[in-house]
């Protein structure tokens, strides 16, 4: 991320942000489950060797949330429903919101309950560029 408050922000990657992965608990099969890690695997593999992969990971379950002036309240979690929390990314490098989304379509978690969020990601934060613009034309 750049602290370049001064351009336009612009696209460098997507994030893909997977919901409701906790689907193993959905009563399937361990000979099932294998089978879906296999292709999840093989999944993350084809990613890795077309270069589209810039990183991807888990996150756990325990969250805080840190709020309020100064950031002085602290709020232990998880908070959201297990569907609604984000249970991992995925960060790409591809040219276009449409080549994401139609690789996060190819991901077989999917037909087992997993929602997939694509984000484009921002070369810096377009609210600091917007109030260092209005700021700047407010100084004129």
């Amino acid at each position: 991320m750049s602290l370049d408050t001064t351009n336009p922000p612009h696209v460098t990657g997507y994030l893909l942000l997977f919901r409701n992965t906790d689907w193993y608990n959905d009563g399937h099969s361990d000979d099932e489950v294998r089978q879906v890690m296999q292709k999840v695997v093989a999944w993350f593999d084809g990613l890795a060797a077309s270069g589209k992969l810039v990183g991807a990971q888990p996150l756990m379950n325990d969250a805080v949330i840190i709020s309020g002036k100064g950031g002085r309240t602290v709020t232990d979690g998880p908070f959201p429903e297990t569907k609604e929390a984000v249970g991992g990314y995925v960060m790409l490098t591809v040219d276009s919101l449409e080549e994401a989304v139609s690789i996060a379509k190819t991901n077989p978690m999917h037909d087992y309950g997993l929602t997939t969020e694509v984000r484009p990601i921002a070369s810096t934060c377009l609210t600091m560029y917007r109030l260092n613009k209005e700021l700047a034309e407010a100084a004129v």
